[in-house]
């Protein structure tokens, strides 16, 4: 039977989200009231029947392995295979790398160690509830070299411009990866390649000096090898600023896209807690809004999101805002537009109004 092994690149992710990031890095970004980015990346590789998956994360990771643990809540937790967090903890005198085929040749092991003859690799900034168990069936019949799993975006944001852009001709096969802006078929940042291919083009980039596995290995090898795009058609979200992060939240308030990202295939995975279901006191008023467990309300909460085990006391408004874990609202407080990280105290009293291009951003443990 063909598997894959999984593999989630953070090295080279583009990200601009300033405070949100001063203490993790955008993988550990928690998102919806109560998940991670990184929560789909691996629910989507474990419902493609994905059983071993690595993380090269370079840096701000303590969140990352705290959220993670070991792996148990996506099924992870194996005496074969299983969750493998690769920091960049080696000292190899002789080792020339750069960039992400650091990681590559230092953990080489991995590849080699896995039972699978093929690698499916994402980032975490790609957000969708899917399985590539259609993509990778594609790439077997059709025994491309790689599979670039790209979507189609009619509307072009700040938030897509990092991305490549395919160029494939009718019958999927990739002509070209370029960075036309005008272009709506967006790669991804998923694909599947055969591993001997992998592990190949990983001695060629290193002998050239190359930083970039997907940029040198891949794109400018292009004419050597069968590439081919699977398309993907379903809700989908790319996050890498504060603007998206907040646009995307918000678009979740819709009973359509909620349903679209969370029910429509199987339930994301996350990290479990056993918090108390939301209290709502007497005075509460909640409107278009997400609660998640452990909440205990009685102000107003109008068009926001609230993580787990936030606290709502008497006269306080909340508007259009994202506020995450154990936050402390304290009475009469208005607030508008904003994201509040993790343990952030908000004394009574105080107003703070962002506005929905740019959301005022509080960093996490902070009191205001």
């Amino acid at each position: 039977m063909n598997t894959m092994m999984g593999l989630i690149n953070l090295e080279h992710e583009h990200h601009i989200f300033n405070e949100l990031t001063y203490f993790r890095n955008s993988a550990s970004l928690p998102f919806a009231g109560r998940y991670r980015l990184i929560d789909f990346t691996l629910t989507n590789m474990v419902n493609s029947n994905v059983r071993e998956v690595a993380i090269f994360a370079r840096s701000k990771y303590r969140s990352l392995l705290d959220h993670l643990g070991t792996g148990e809540n996506w099924d992870l937790d194996r005496r074969n295979g299983g969750l493998f967090i690769l920091p960049p903890d080696w000292n190899d005198p002789s080792d020339v790398s750069k960039g992400d085929l650091q990681f590559f040749h230092n953990n080489r092991d991995y590849f080699h160690r896995g039972k699978s003859n093929y690698v499916l690799i994402s980032g975490s900034q790609f957000i969708a509830n899917t399985d590539y168990k259609e993509a990778f069936q594609m790439h077997i019949d059709r025994q491309a070299d790689i599979t670039l799993v790209s979507t189609r975006v009619e509307e072009q944001k700040d938030e897509h411009t990092p991305y490549f852009r395919i160029e494939a001709d009718d019958l999927g096969w990739v002509e070209n990866i370029t960075n036309d802006r005008k272009n709506p078929n967006i790669f991804t940042g998923v694909y599947i390649i055969n591993k001997d291919l992998l592990l190949e083009l990983v001695d060629y980039c290193i002998a050239y000096h190359h930083p970039h596995f997907f940029a040198h290995g891949i794109k400018e090898k292009l004419g050597d090898l069968k590439v081919q795009t699977y398309r993907y058609g379903g809700y989908s979200a790319f996050i890498n600023t504060i603007e998206s992060y907040y646009h995307h939240n918000m678009k979740l308030l819709s009973e359509d896209n909620y349903r679209e990202l969370f029910l429509k295939q199987n339930f994301v995975r996350t990290k479990v807690s056993n918090n108390p279901p939301v209290k709502y006191h007497g005075n509460a008023e909640v409107n278009n809004s997400l609660l998640a467990n452990g909440c205990r309300v009685q102000g107003e909460v109008d068009g926001s999101i609230l993580f787990r085990g936030v606290t709502v006391k008497g006269g306080a408004k909340i508007k259009n805002s994202i506020i995450m874990q154990r936050c402390e609202i304290d009475e009469n407080v208005y607030l508008e537009n904003v994201i509040l990280d993790k343990d952030v105290h908000v004394t009574k009293g105080q107003t703070i109004i962002g506005t929905k291009d740019k959301p005022y951003v509080v960093a996490k443990r902070q009191t205001i």
